[in-house]
């Protein structure tokens, strides 16, 4: 099946991990559950980290294990002035219009918070598509259920898509589904050293590289291969 789709992370995948903007949803992340949760600092680390372990993301244990209004959550860690620590990156935008592929995004995030970032990025027109949390039922990556949802959104079947992503760990339901699997090592060298470094997340990466913008020439390689 030719490829139709190339749909990207957004957080550590578009711009580098370095930028600091994650590291702020973190604290704020943080922060919430201390507030919200009437958790100890220690406490309120002990509990991002068990439910990013076992649901993928604090969200995921919000959802299943506490009646919290996520939402308000949603907001208040995304309510970031992203241009503090973004630029617009004209090779990203190069890149991106080069790709022989329609393009999405499909991110933990919100989608208000996605547009935000895109903007400061200045690569808002080259995305047709963005699918946030709320789009698909607050159920975060990597629940494969999601991945279905997403695709569905999309109108297109598994094999048929690439995924782009910062984390092997989302992944696996992007391969299990008949993606082409693609990971920007250079954000997650930390990850598959930990968390990511099992047999199932490493057997779902097809393809590495260093940087966002080497996703253009390996999806030029991919589609001429696939049309020979």
């Amino acid at each position: 099946m030719p490829l139709e789709f190339a749909i990207f992370d957004l957080d550590n995948t578009l711009y580098p991990h370095d930028a600091g903007l994650l590291t702020e949803i973190g604290r704020r992340i943080q922060l919430w559950l201390s507030e919200h949760m009437g958790l100890t600092e220690k406490a309120a680390q002990e509990m991002r980290r068990e439910a990013f372990g076992r649901y993928g993301a604090p969200l995921g244990g919000l959802v299943a294990e506490h009646d919290a209004d996520v939402h308000a959550y949603l907001t208040v860690v995304h309510d970031i002035p992203v241009e503090t620590y973004l630029r617009p990156n004209p090779a990203l935008a190069t890149m991106l219009a080069g790709l022989p592929l329609r393009r999405a995004i499909y991110t933990n995030a919100t989608v208000e918070y996605s547009q935000r970032v895109l903007r400061t990025l200045e690569v808002t027109e080259y995305f047709e598509h963005i699918i946030g949390i709320e789009q698909v039922d607050l159920r975060n990556k990597p629940y494969r259920d999601a991945y279905e949802r997403a695709l569905t959104l999309l109108g297109a079947r598994g094999p048929a898509c690439l995924m782009v992503e910062d984390s092997a760990r989302n992944l696996v339901p992007a391969k299990a589904l008949g993606m082409t699997t693609i990971l920007v090592q250079g954000n997650d060298a930390a990850d598959m050293a930990d968390d990511d470094a099992d047999d199932a997340a490493k057997a779902s990466v097809d393809f590495v590289v260093d940087d966002v913008l080497q996703v253009g020439p390996l999806v030029g390689r991919l589609c001429r291969d696939l049309a020979r």
